[in-house]
């Protein structure tokens, strides 16, 4: 099995927030690899990386850090592949406005897609609907998944009815 999602962080202090990437994949079936890299301290390797990422069969890259975050825009210079970038707020952060402004404000010509602070969940589903758009079969996937997220929210909001109160009206 080859991956066609790779998901990269900073360092493995990040795993805790990336690994809610993984299990998006992991649940739509979708191959991964997992991968520690620095725009800092191992910039030859994280270029190098980048480079042979679509040779090697990847098709989106999901790039998180933390503090200066700069991982995601280098990783989106050297690769003609989507990257989606995953802010975290990390020890160093500045309430994680650092990693989220150092993502959201790339140059013209170097776009990264980026979702919330710590939200990797939602950088998972994105590259899901990326690769859905050519595979019929993981799109009715998806559509099933929204399908169930909307069920999950009806389901709720049926049960407020048991929430009694003197003032309340419904």
């Amino acid at each position: 099995m080859n991956p066609k999602v790779s998901i990269i962080m900073g360092s493995t202090s990040d795993l805790p927030i990336m690994n809610k990437a993984a299990k998006i994949l992991n649940d739509f079936k979708i191959p991964f690899e997992m991968h520690a890299l620095s725009a800092h301290r191992t910039p030859r390797q994280t270029a190098e990386f980048a480079e042979q990422a679509y040779g090697r069969g990847i098709r989106v890259i999901i790039a998180g850090a933390g503090g200066a975050a700069h991982l995601p825009g280098v990783i989106a210079a050297s690769t003609p592949l989507p990257v989606i970038g995953v802010p975290i707020k990390a020890s160093i952060s500045i309430d994680g406005w650092d990693s989220i402004l150092s993502i959201l404000q790339m140059p013209p010509g170097i776009p990264v897609a980026t979702v919330g602070l710590d939200a990797a969940q939602n950088a998972g589903l994105l590259a899901v609907q990326i690769l859905a758009a050519g595979d019929a079969q993981m799109m009715q996937a998806f559509i099933d998944y929204k399908r169930s997220l909307e069920e999950k929210i009806v389901k709720a909001n049926s049960e407020l009815s048991d929430v009694k109160f003197d003032c309340k009206t419904n």
